[in-house]
């Protein structure tokens, strides 16, 4: 194996690569057009465009995959995780083509990828099995009956696939036939395959995974267990290792039930045996991964094994490089999944332009040290500052993971350097993963798949506007619009007062108001200031809303600036950025828009009140009115797909569809003008709001 190709993109391109590098073996990456410049073909010792933008058009398109195979000599492929990780034709036609597929052989791919399939080898294994239907027949009226056998609530779930798409928990038995639509829907466009399986939907449940490895004379070892409760739409957020609060008894069986899964199928290579486990710790299979996993960090932070490393040498038939006995645990590891998306606004990816990205430092990149620290921080990211978060492809960040000698430790560490890392130009769900971290369920080890969804309103930003915050921005503001006056020069006499930006007067203090908007709120604010100006700080009285308070402000360095408000101490990291200025509040961005003749527009133009906009880039997939028609409150109106997940655009009230401006299979841009609505009691549409819900 001299010459490997990464068939993937983003981190786990780049990941799999700075291993096989450092063992010697030539890394060769392949890219979209959007891809040109990302971090991961720099790194690359080779590199080759696939022509195009769309998944389809580049890391699914096989041909083009093998017709650069051929041409470069390449001998060995790593499909990382998605894309073609999973997909049995790929994994043989690497072999007909002499290729090493570094993953299992076509036919474990196959067993374990029809899920309703692989639940029925796993019970001939004896593997415990959540109730549920696995059969054949998808007709609605018998699947309706299967459901109705179970018993309300079940799940959902599409056969050939994972990652939360095509699944669907359904509560009721009028619901059914809804979700199952949308379910099939899905799935068919994530996976080619609209299959679907029900499962017993388990109250209070934990998602638990055990990693397995065997090698190619069927040798098999777990790396233990992590713990993936946490979820919100039935795709990870937070994952840890190893799982907490488990027997040693439980652990042990979960490895020795996952073993038995790859056994029976012959496994080779690394793969994932997921399970749910109950309040009592019974677990029950869910689905096999037969790739790396996205979270496999937190396993080699506890284990000190690189797991790549060994899949490389797996499938250059080597034997496993330990056993199961010399296999130990050390410390604890959580790893958080940082997304460009909008955890205000149902999770929605946020599409746009990276303008700053800063992660703490020091920090390790893809790699793991030996465990002489105490604690120590591990960033695994294929993005950086300039780069593009796109409709095509998944909205991730970063990997951000720690490690140190217990939990509590490792989350709070966790939870500390994520409100020193600064994302801006998208929004973000960095601020949401600190108080998910921070919370006190999570800290005691109270995990289930409902986490997020029962304590969804703590772990929200605070939207309220607090003076502390406003004197911030207030001091941003006013060191940015002194600056300007200060470099704009009356006079050559340095000590002329009409070269002074401070709020100077001959008649003593002086006052003066500003406006500017705080996440597209107006903020009107008057400051006061006897006292002189720097070029990094200032003090001034502030009056807002009836309040008053004293403000003294420093700016330490190019991104962090210390306030004293009426006293107390406070440190917050900022950007800028044009007319914009970014405070960072426990991770959580908040956007200070100054005025200038855009915003003025933006915020004090006319717009058409009951206007439907896309919430992000994506597709129509389905129209559900008509001009004229007349709506109501919460009524679905369109349905977009973006990032392979459906999303609903509704009514936001009882009204009558004026204008419709899309249909079925258009592509759409984020805020792009979808439906305008108008409301039972106006004649036309009027000014100044924006209407729409997703759900």
């Amino acid at each position: 194996m001299k010459r490997l190709l990464a068939a993937n993109r983003g981190e786990i391109a780049l990941r799999v690569m700075m291993t096989a590098r450092k063992m010697g073996i030539t890394t060769i990456a392949i890219y979209s057009d959007i891809d040109r410049d990302a971090p991961f073909v720099n790194f690359a010792d080779e590199a080759y465009p696939l022509s195009g933008t769309s998944p389809t058009d580049t890391y699914l398109n096989q041909d083009k995959i093998f017709d650069l195979c051929r041409l470069h000599m390449i001998d060995a492929v790593h499909p990382g995780y998605g894309f073609l990780s999973e997909n049995a034709v790929f994994a043989q036609r690497c072999e007909d083509h002499g290729i090493s597929f570094i993953g299992p052989l076509a036919s474990s791919i196959s067993a374990m990828g029809d899920k309703a399939a692989a639940k029925r080898l796993m019970e001939e294994a004896g593997v415990p099995l959540v109730p549920g239907y696995h059969g054949d027949n998808q007709d609605i009226a018998a699947l309706r009956q299967e459901a109705a056998k179970i018993g309300f609530p079940v799940l959902i779930k599409a056969s050939a696939g994972g990652g939360g798409k095509g699944m669907r928990a359904v509560e009721t038995s009028a619901e059914f036939e809804d979700s199952l639509q949308a379910a099939k829907r899905e799935a068919q466009n994530a996976f080619g395959d609209d299959k679907v399986l029900l499962e017993k939907l388990i109250l209070q449940p934990r998602h638990v995974e055990v990693q397995v490895f065997f090698d190619q004379k069927g040798n098999g070892v777990y790396l233990f267990d992590r713990d993936c409760s946490i979820q919100r739409r039935h795709q990870k957020v937070i994952e840890e290792a190893p799982a907490p609060n488990l027997s040693t008894e439980t652990r042990k069986s979960m490895g020795e039930a996952a073993l038995d899964c790859g056994r029976k199928i012959r496994y080779r290579g690394a793969g994932t045996v997921e399970f749910l486990l109950d309040e009592q710790e019974n677990f029950y299979f869910m689905e096999m991964n037969t790739r790396l996993q996205v979270e496999h960090p937190v396993t080699e932070l506890v284990t000190g094994q690189d797991l790549v490393e060994w899949q490389i040498r797996v499938a250059r038939g080597e034997d496993l490089p330990l056993t199961q006995d010399q296999l130990k645990l050390s410390g604890h590891a959580v790893e958080v999944r940082l997304y460009a998306e909008s955890p205000t606004n149902n999770f929605l990816p946020s599409i746009g332009r990276l303008t700053k990205v800063t992660f703490p430092e020091p920090h390790l990149r893809f790699n793991q040290p030996d465990h002489a620290a105490d604690k120590f921080l591990r960033i695994d990211s294929g993005i950086a500052t300039g780069c593009e978060i796109s409709q095509h492809y998944d909205p991730m960040i970063a990997k951000v993971i720690t490690w140190a000698t217990d939990r509590r430790q490792a989350i709070l560490h966790l939870a500390e350097q994520l409100k020193h890392t600064l994302i801006t130009g998208v929004e973000s769900n960095n601020g949401f993963l600190v108080k998910a971290l921070e919370h006190s369920d999570f800290l005691d080890g109270k995990l289930s798949t409902k986490f997020i969804t029962e304590n969804e309103q703590d772990l929200l930003p605070d939207e309220s506007v607090s003076l502390p915050l406003i004197s911030t921005a207030t001091a941003l503001y006013w060191n940015r619009v002194a600056s300007r006056l200060s470099s704009s020069r009356y006079e050559d006499h340095e000590s002329s007062p009409w070269n002074s930006a401070e709020l100077w007067s001959l008649y003593g203090t002086r006052s003066n108001a500003f406006e500017f908007w705080l996440n597209g709120k107006e903020i009107n604010v008057r400051l006061t200031s006897p006292r002189t100006y720097s070029d990094s700080s200032g003090a001034f009285e502030l009056s807002f809303e009836g309040h008053k308070c004293e403000i003294d402000y420093h700016i330490l360095d190019d991104d962090t600036l210390a306030t004293r408000v009426d006293g107390k101490l406070r440190e917050y990291h900022y950007f800028i950025d044009n007319n914009q200025i970014v405070v960072f509040i426990d991770g959580h961005g908040v956007t200070i828009e100054l005025p200038n003749d855009s915003s003025l527009v933006q915020h004090h133009g006319d717009h058409a009140e009951g206007t439907l906009t896309a919430p992000m880039g994506g597709t129509i997939i389905k129209v559900l009115c008509e001009e004229g028609q007349q709506v109501e409150k919460d009524q679905p109106l369109l349905v977009m797909e973006a990032m392979k997940m459906e999303h609903t655009i509704k009514a936001p009230d009882q009204g009558r569809v004026h204008k419709l401006l899309c249909k079925e299979k258009d592509t759409v841009s984020s805020q792009q003008l979808l439906i305008e609505l108008q409301t039972l009691d106006e004649q036309e549409p009027s000014n100044n709001k924006q209407f729409g819900t997703t759900g």
